[in-house]
């Protein structure tokens, strides 16, 4: 496994529950700024086999990315279970609910 694909892992696995992070911020703290696209990758091939807290990462303006009806409900049900206030449309108060980091 490459490194930074370790390192992904590790900082979505340390996101505390309640908390958010953005795909972005993620791929920062792993060590990559420009690899978000690689973030949404590990969370789609790599969620269940790693048991990481896949809802936690949402979109960069705060808004869960998964369409409707292809995973929204689930990733909002599962926030909402964890104390994370979303709006209808999806989005969350970052200035509440972001992951200031490790």
């Amino acid at each position: 496994m490459e490194e930074f694909t370790k390192e992904i892992i590790r900082v979505i696995k340390g996101i505390p529950q309640g908390k958010v992070a953005t795909y972005g911020q993620v791929s920062v703290m792993a060590g990559k700024p420009l690899g978000a696209r690689q973030v949404a990758w590990v969370l789609h091939s790599l969620s269940k086999k790693e048991g990481l807290p896949w809802q936690r990462v949402i979109g960069s303006g705060g808004k869960i990315s998964l369409p409707k009806g292809s995973g929204f409900e689930e990733q909002r049900d599962l926030l909402l279970k964890e104390g994370v206030e979303i709006s209808e449309k999806g989005k969350v108060d970052l200035s509440r609910h972001l992951w200031k980091g490790e």
